[in-house]
């Protein structure tokens, strides 16, 4: 295998795919999604981009425009963010919002394909990849609603798809397979740093050759090396942090069930220190009815006792 080292998409994508010469990386990442042949006439920053004292927890945020005037948004997420859900919702409505003049009539709306990169968990679910849009379905026939010819012609789009926000979630952490598709070559990338020698992926190739580690400057490989070592230094903080707050709120939760967690460790912890002390003291109601008399069907039945409880009586 080749141990070519390159350089994390997240940080390339703030720090150095800024010139139209680049522009078919991203081409590449975004058809690969999409499933067509993207072509990006701009990249736009935006406040994300600007380097903060904070900057190792921000997010890498890409506004583009593909030949069709269509908005292209692309987040690249390290750190945990509760309400990442709204805050999507939020950055297509701003996209929509801030292209729409005074005056202009909705007929120049544009779609927004909202492209999210998250290298943390984001919900639950078996899948490294998710894609939704909204679609009108019939609530009694439940039939798709559908364009007449003379709505396209006025309209000038096919389909109601044609007009609602798109949005693609990457679990980048959750990919755990061989790579057997361009998208599947893309988030290989996106998570190990590794790209085929042999790759014939668009925007792979491209990548293979600017975003190699040595070819950089000394200039640019040290500001690399100093965001992946603080990145590598902040995730671990991070993760003992909520870990400590896991075990501080399993020792409250098993004293003080009933009290709200306000940290993600500490409500996790009181979750699983109530459901303890609930199931010790449907143990101990069971034994006590089991020894005066009380038969153990009747008890299993009362107490909805596990097969794992009621084997315990």
């Amino acid at each position: 295998m080749e141990m070519n080292k390159y350089i994390r998409f997240d940080w390339a994508a703030k720090y150095m795919l800024r010139s139209k010469a680049d522009y078919v990386i991203f081409e590449g990442l975004i058809s690969a999604l999409v499933g067509e042949k993207v072509t990006i006439v701009e990249l736009m920053d935006t406040e994300s981009n600007k380097e903060t004292k904070d900057d190792k927890y921000n997010r890498v945020d890409i506004k583009a425009r593909n030949s069709r005037g269509e908005i292209i948004l692309v987040e690249i997420q390290q750190t945990r963010e509760v309400d990442y859900l709204q805050r999507m919702l939020f950055g297509v409505a701003k996209a929509i919002t801030e292209h729409m003049g005074s005056g202009m009539p909705y007929e120049q709306v544009k779609k927004v394909f909202s492209i999210n990169i998250l290298y943390f968990k984001l919900g639950e679910g078996s899948d490294y990849l998710y894609h939704g849009q909204a679609v009108l379905t019939g609530v009694h026939t439940h039939d798709t609603l559908q364009l007449t010819e003379h709505e396209r012609d006025d309209l000038k789009v096919v389909a109601p798809r044609d007009v609602f926000p798109e949005y693609f979630v990457i679990r980048v952490n959750q990919f755990n397979k061989l790579a057997e598709t361009p998208l599947d070559e893309w988030v290989d990338y996106l998570k190990r740093e590794y790209i085929r020698p042999d790759t014939s992926v668009p925007g792979l190739k491209e990548a293979r050759e600017r975003l190699e580690y040595l070819r950089m400057s000394p200039e640019q490989r040290r500001a690399y090396d100093h965001y992946f070592d603080t990145l590598v230094r902040d995730t671990d903080v991070l993760k003992t942090q909520l870990l400590e707050a896991r075990i501080e709120g399993l020792k409250e939760g098993r004293a003080e069930g009933h009290e709200k967690g306000l940290a993600e460790g500490r409500a996790e912890g009181r979750a699983e220190g109530r459901a303890e002390g609930r199931a010790e003291e449907r143990l101990i109601n069971a034994r006590s009815l089991k020894a005066n008399g009380v038969p153990v069907d009747v008890i299993i039945k009362s107490l909805h006792l596990t097969k794992e409880e009621a084997e315990q009586l």
